[in-house]
């Protein structure tokens, strides 16, 4: 499954609730029709006080030239939709998001664990939105990243969902990947991955102590950004 991630960054001048609100009343009934759109997601920060973005819209591809169609390709940020729908939702963009400071990610998705049958919504989600060590080749990173620290990751203490996604043209991405973890519970996540704004979080043991351990191998933390949210499946047609 192919899919589409915004990281959204509300207008100046908008307050958080203010954008959530145009978001969920306005927007949402757009994107949910987009073109070859099979699933969307919305994550909400669970702290938006200390959450480096306003919100995460994911949108689901069975055809990578459907995605590109409806919401461009990695590096055309100003894309032009063709398609009625996908061109209604680029418009109405403009009415709430600082587009020019929203990250975006195109990419494949693999399940690594899976405890919940893939019902999503409402799960407390980590995003963690990955970049590489200085002097790694994209290739290196993935084969690390997979091989070495999946194992741990998908093993950490509270996770019932483990997702990876990786970028379909990994030279124009903006990431390395995307790094999923469901929780069912908050405080599970935060002893586990830390907090909004804990980005040097120290967890005490089990795997979770060996996965923050392992990432000093193959990542680029402080410019890894990432939300704590929770997850709101819109549609599910899959």
């Amino acid at each position: 499954m192919y899919k589409h991630v915004a990281l959204l960054v509300r207008q100046e001048g908008m307050s958080h609730e203010e954008f959530v609100d145009y978001w969920q009343t306005n927007h949402t009934p757009i994107a949910k029709d987009i073109e070859g759109v099979v699933r969307y997601h919305q994550v909400l920060p669970t702290d938006p006080a200390n959450a480096e973005f306003d919100g995460i819209a994911e949108l689901y591809f069975e055809d990578l030239d459907d995605l590109h169609a409806a919401l461009g390709s990695p590096g055309s940020r100003d894309y032009d939709p063709t398609r009625e729908v996908a061109a209604r939702a680029r418009e109405d963009v403009d009415n709430f998001l600082a587009i020019d400071e929203r990250p975006r990610f195109i990419g494949e998705e693999t399940v690594q664990r899976d405890e919940v049958g893939g019902e999503t919504d409402g799960l407390y989600k980590h995003s963690a939105f990955l970049v590489r060590q200085e002097g790694m080749t994209h290739e290196e990173f993935v084969d690390y990243w997979q091989e070495n620290h999946t194992p741990i990751a998908r093993e950490i203490e509270g996770v019932v969902r483990y997702t990876t996604v990786l970028p379909t043209d990994p030279e124009n991405a903006e990431f390395d990947g995307i790094a999923e973890l469901y929780f069912e519970d908050l405080g599970d996540l935060h002893a586990a991955l830390g907090s909004e704004g804990s980005r040097d979080y120290d967890p005490a043991k089990g795997k979770a102590k060996e996965a923050r351990e392992d990432v000093d191998n193959f990542l680029a933390i402080d410019r890894r950004p990432r939300l704590i949210g929770r997850e709101r499946v819109v549609t599910d047609g899959t």
